[in-house]
């Protein structure tokens, strides 16, 4: 019989010593532990090195002075309460302030940090929302995150998506989640969920589910059946993840990631450099180290899963890392917030201990479009 999901979030219902709980609570104040029982079944406790361990289990390192809050300036892009308009073809919705477990890694942690500076970032105006969007034609695409989108109730979901649905140049949908890591549950024992879903995600007008699998142990026989049962429904997968120090910083790991994913029909999007994020430093890999983890990787599997790339979701905008020279590392815009630098190319000095762009001190070149008219 299955057991039924808990969420945790007091340390001490985890197999630690008593003085390592002692440690890590100092941790747990600043950096809150919650956690879905579901995931925690997947953790080898004995192995103080478990990958999925350093998911979710705190770190005393994280206490270290380093990074911002808000390392993207996502505030910059906000043009109301939980909703950001970065690109101009896509709006990012926060529909939600709560996950079903809290990567230590989390870029937007602030969501979750009870501080004096916080501020509601959740989206509450739904029909401000539709203003919004059918005031800008140029909006194809809405994206509904957090925290996780597929947190919400299923009647606030179907909500959502319908209201959205009714704005014509809104071609689709995105849904970005960690349930499928954290809580398949979520997916198998709600049939009306699995329906909303079927009803909105048509031809011409269909629902993307972007997950978030770190490593090929949390895909799990739960997991593939929920992503069997949302493929069924008419639903898009694609999977993006931060390259993770202890985790997934690993050619074989990655590579075998990314071969699984593609197995069950799960596209493998994106890796993400780990953002410098308060809290972030023990997770963070240098970015030159990432670029051959994840090239060795991509070497190993075959072209339906290396369609992925390895970007940096940078204040400028997204920047994929394309190359590394003797002497130089090379970025390209994937997608930039100001449309003139779209398809720019950045080549900096190569600088080893480098975490952002912020970090790279030489531009050696800057090379835009050849044709500018194009954008």
């Amino acid at each position: 019989m299955p057991h039924k999901v808990q969420f945790v979030k007091d340390l001490s219902e985890l197999p630690l010593s008593a003085e390592e709980r002692a440690r890590l609570e100092r941790v747990a104040e600043r950096f809150p532990f919650f956690c879905s029982s579901y995931y925690l079944r997947l953790i080898n406790f004995n192995d103080p090195e478990d990958p999925l361990r350093r998911v979710v289990v705190p770190d005393e390192r994280e206490l270290e002075s380093w990074g911002r809050l808000d390392p993207s300036s996502e505030v910059s892009y906000t043009v109301m309460e939980g909703v950001q308009h970065k690109y101009d073809s896509t709006v990012l919705v926060l529909a939600s302030d709560r996950c079903a477990g809290l990567c230590r890694y989390c870029f937007r942690k602030r969501l979750f940090l009870q501080t004096p500076e916080k501020r509601e970032e959740r989206l509450r105006d739904l029909a401000g929302l539709i203003r919004y969007l059918e005031k800008h034609p140029e909006v194809t695409n809405v994206i509904f995150s957090g925290g996780d989108a597929l947190m919400l109730s299923t009647a606030r979901l179907k909500e959502l998506i319908e209201a959205v649905r009714r704005v014509p140049h809104v071609r689709f949908i995105r849904l970005g989640s960690r349930i499928l890591s954290y809580w398949p549950e979520r997916i198998l024992n709600d049939p009306e969920l699995l329906e909303v879903l079927k009803t909105y995600s048509r031809p011409g007008k269909r629902i993307y589910l972007v997950t978030h699998f770190d490593h090929p142990r949390e895909i799990t026989p739960e997991a593939e059946k929920a992503c069997e049962l949302l493929m069924r429904a008419g639903v898009h997968l694609l999977n993006q993840c931060p390259l993770i120090a202890g985790v997934n910083d690993d050619p074989g790991v990655l590579a075998e990631l990314f071969r699984t994913l593609a197995g069950i029909g799960v596209s493998p999007y994106y890796v993400f450099q780990c953002r410098p994020t308060v809290g972030n430093k023990p997770y963070a890999v240098p970015i030159e180290r990432g670029y051959r983890i994840f090239e060795a990787a991509r070497g190993r599997v075959s072209g339906v899963a290396k369609r992925v790339r390895f970007v940096m979701s940078h204040a400028m905008g997204k920047l994929e890392i394309v190359a590394l020279t003797s002497e130089h590392a090379i970025f390209k815009f994937h997608r930039a917030a100001r449309n003139q630098d779209t398809g720019k190319v950045l080549v900096y000095r190569r600088n080893p201990e480098a975490y952002w762009l912020d970090d790279y001190q030489e531009l050696v070149e800057e090379a835009p479009l050849f044709d500018q008219a194009l954008t």
